[in-house]
C-alpha cells in the first residue's frame, strides 16, 4: 500500500535537501529542483522498478535520464534519500572534486548516475538508444527521462521524438517538465512551443497529460496510466505540469529563481515553509 503522507514528508524534506544544497555554495538551480521534487520522489518510489543495488547496464530494471541536468538538486537528494550513496554527501554539492556537481557526471562513478547531462536537448537522443538496447537483450523493464519544456526549443529533440515514433520505440517514457519557465523568461515569452500534445501526436506518440504536477497522488496516477500504453509501438510522452520553485512561496511562479541561490534570510524564510521532517545532512 502506497503511504502518500510519508511520500508527502519525504517531498518536504528533499526540499530542504534543494535549498540548503545551493545556499551553502551560492549557486546552483533551485526553482526547477523544487518544481519536481514531487515527482521525483513518486517516480523513485513508486513507479519505478529498481533493483536494491546499482549497475550502471541497469540490466532488468527500469532506468531513468535526467536530461535537465541544471536540476541536479532534486535527483541527487532523491537519491540520498533512497540510499544511493550517504545523504551527509550532499555537503559537497559543486565544490571541487566532488561527485555532486552542478550537472550530473559520471567519470567518479556516482551511484544513480548514468549519463552526464545538462547540455540541453541530448537526453531524449541517450534515452532513445538505451531503450533500444533493452529491446536487443529481451529486457522488458522501462526507460523514464525527464526535460524541460524550454529545453525543447533544441532541434535535436524534434530529430529523436521522429526517430522513436518511426522506429516504433515503446518501451519509452518521457516526461516533460512544463512549468512555463526559463533562464531568460516565461517560455512562451522566449520561443513559444504552442500546444505541445498536438506536437507530440502529431509526431507519433501517445500523450498522457498530469494537470496537477505537484500532487503525489496526481503524479501516480498519471505515470501508471503512462505505463499502460507501452508496449503498443508508441513511444509515451508524458506532459506534466509543475509550478517552479514549489513549496517556497516567493520562488513560485517566476523564472527569477531558475539559477539564483537563497540568501541567509532568504534560506530561514522557506525552510520555515519547509518543517524538518527526516533529518537534514
Amino acid at each position: 500500500m502506497i503511504d502518500i503522507n510519508h511520500l508527502e514528508a519525504l517531498t518536504t524534506q528533499v526540499r530542504r535537501d534543494i535549498l540548503r544544497m545551493v545556499h551553502k555554495v551560492n549557486s546552483g538551480h533551485p526553482g526547477g529542483s523544487l518544481g519536481c521534487a514531487e515527482f521525483f520522489v513518486s517516480l523513485f518510489n513508486v513507479i519505478m522498478e529498481r533493483n536494491d543495488s546499482f549497475e550502471m547496464d541497469g540490466h532488468n530494471e527500469d532506468i531513468f535520464f535526467l536530461s535537465n541536468g541544471h536540476i541536479s538538486p532534486v535527483f541527487y537528494s532523491v537519491l540520498a534519500r533512497l540510499n544511493y550513496f550517504d545523504v551527509s554527501e550532499l555537503n559537497t554539492f559543486r565544490l571541487i572534486n566532488s561527485r555532486l556537481q552542478g550537472h550530473p557526471t559520471t567519470h567518479e562513478g556516482l551511484p544513480g548516475v548514468r549519463v552526464a547531462s545538462g547540455s540541453l536537448g541530448q537526453g531524449l537522443s541517450v534515452a532513445i538508444g538505451a531503450a533500444h538496447s533493452k529491446k536487443l537483450n529481451n529486457d522488458s523493464k522501462l526507460i523514464y527521462s525527464l526535460h524541460g519544456d524550454g529545453e525543447l526549443q533544441e532541434g535535436q529533440n524534434w530529430e529523436a521524438i521522429m526517430y522513436a515514433s518511426a522506429k516504433n520505440v515503446d518501451n519509452i517514457i518521457a516526461t516533460i517538465d512544463v512549468n512555463g519557465q526559463q533562464i531568460d523568461g516565461s517560455t512562451p515569452d522566449v520561443i513559444d512551443m504552442g500546444n505541445l500534445k498536438s506536437k507530440f501526436e502529431s509526431f507519433g506518440w501517445n500523450v498522457c497529460e498530469i494537470n496537477q504536477g505537484n500532487n503525489i497522488q496526481s503524479i501516480i496516477d498519471g505515470m501508471n496510466k503512462a505505463k499502460s500504453k507501452t508496449g503498443k509501438n508508441k513511444p509515451i510522452c508524458v506532459l506534466l505540469k509543475t509550478v517552479m520553485g514549489n513549496g517556497v512561496d516567493f520562488m513560485m511562479h517566476t523564472h527569477e529563481w531558475h539559477g539564483k541561490a537563497p540568501n541567509d534570510e532568504q534560506l530561514e524564510t522557506a525552510l520555515n515553509q519547509n518543517p524538518e521532517t527526516l533529518g537534514d545532512y
